[in-house]
């Protein structure tokens, strides 16, 4: 459905294409089994985007290495 979303928006509404992955492969579930496992999960989530720029799949990280 999100992808048909996706399309959709492209042709129909100006959205701006994607020309790389659009997706993640290999996504990680997990089952929240504890407080301490959310606890550690929500640390993970706030985290996590501060990090985004240092990561090897971010755009510029990928055109120094590539």
């Amino acid at each position: 459905m999100t992808t048909n979303a996706y399309i959709d928006g492209v042709k129909h509404h100006y959205w701006k294409p994607f020309y790389k992955r659009l997706w993640q492969r290999n996504y990680y579930e997990h089952i929240v089994r504890n407080e301490a496992d959310l606890n550690r999960i929500q640390q993970y989530i706030k985290n996590n985007p501060a990090l985004w720029q240092q990561d090897a799949l971010h755009p510029k990280q990928a055109e120094q290495h590539g």
